[in-house]
């Protein structure tokens, strides 16, 4: 039997995006987890949020994929705000549903596992909002070393989700 875990990700996704991913779902299937995901093995019956609490809730673990799904050549943010604002270019952000679905896994109290694509910030893909590290989004071109850094995260979390699942 394999043991659940969650997998937030947008589901329009690039062919380089898919292939990063495809690379994640290969990690998890070889480590005999069950990737579960909204609109992927689960169809909502309910409100889409409601669903999303109640997969999460028969999960060991979650993993968050930040991919970009929105870009804005130029950006103000806390507009009007003194000695606040910040204006940006070309800023890249993931589906606000990542933030919602770790909410809830880190709600839950399961272990996380989150992956950012380059340019993507703010909420869980800040360095120290939860306990973990985020993480550089794997990609088809990683060395040898690389390959076994990127095993290395798994097998830490992964001794987190069977523990969490065995209790």
């Amino acid at each position: 039997m394999r043991i659940p875990v969650f997998v937030s990700c947008p589901t329009s996704l690039t062919r380089k995006q898919d292939r990063s991913r495809q690379m994640i779902l290969t990690e998890l299937k070889r480590m005999q987890f069950e990737p579960r995901a909204l609109g992927r093995s689960d169809y909502p019956t309910e409100c889409p949020l409601k669903e999303v609490l109640v997969i999460a809730k028969h999960c060991s673990g979650g993993v968050v994929l930040g991919f970009e799904q929105s870009f804005a050549p130029a950006l103000t943010e806390k507009r009007g705000v003194p000695r606040k604002e910040k204006k940006s270019r070309n800023v890249v952000m993931p589906t606000s549903w990542n933030h919602l679905e770790a909410g809830i896994l880190f709600g839950l109290n399961l272990p996380l596992l989150v992956f950012k694509e380059e340019g993507i910030g703010g909420g869980v893909f800040d360095t120290g909002v939860t306990d973990n590290f985020v993480h550089t989004m794997p990609s088809e071109k990683l060395d040898s070393s690389q390959r076994r850094a990127l095993a290395d995260v798994f097998l830490k979390w992964q001794f987190r989700v069977r523990e969490h699942y065995y209790r």
